[in-house]
């Protein structure tokens, strides 16, 4: 999947968040059939191609896709919608502890489930990072629920891919 330089680069650029202890914690929670761990490697690595793609922040959007959902067990009390709305402070929150943020980077955790959120994202990379997490969740719940809608998200990925090889 990954060719020999992007694959470099974005580990060089994930490093930092894949070595830190608390963010490894992610590799024991479930999350859309998958690891919470796996789920924000994958929407990084994707953000990472179309940003770089772009011409857009991509180092920031990367990490920032990374640490998209770095919450632990702060919204166990909370379900359905009010977990959906929340869990992005908690994200901001726990990102700001151990790594610093930028505006951009921040907007790009708090915003990435607009519209359930309400408030929309400010930058373009905001946008790409909440398509992308939509795409990723789609595509991971189709896996693990073994539904129809895992062709239908497996299609798009696949088209995504493609524009990104052609470009």
């Amino acid at each position: 999947m990954m060719e020999k330089n992007n694959s470099l680069e974005f580990y060089d650029i994930i490093h930092p968040i894949i070595c830190n202890q608390e963010f490894l914690k992610l590799k024991d929670i479930r999350h859309h059939g998958i690891t919470r761990y796996d789920h924000c490697m994958r929407v990084a690595y994707f953000t990472y191609l179309v940003t770089k793609m772009l011409g857009l922040r991509y180092q920031e959007a990367t990490e920032a896709a990374m640490l998209h959902d770095f919450f632990t067990d702060e919204v166990v009390e909370e379900n359905g919608i009010s977990r959906l709305r929340k869990h992005p402070n908690y994200a901001v929150i726990n990102a700001k502890k151990y790594f610093h943020l930028s505006d951009m980077q921040e907007d790009i955790i708090r915003t990435h489930m607009f519209p359930v959120t309400f408030t929309p994202p400010r930058y373009l990379e905001s946008w790409i990072v909440d398509f992308i997490d939509d795409l990723a969740a789609l595509y991971e719940k189709g896996l693990s629920t073994k539904k129809e809608l895992s062709a239908a998200t497996t299609f798009l990925f696949l088209l995504i891919l493609q524009y990104i090889k052609m470009g």
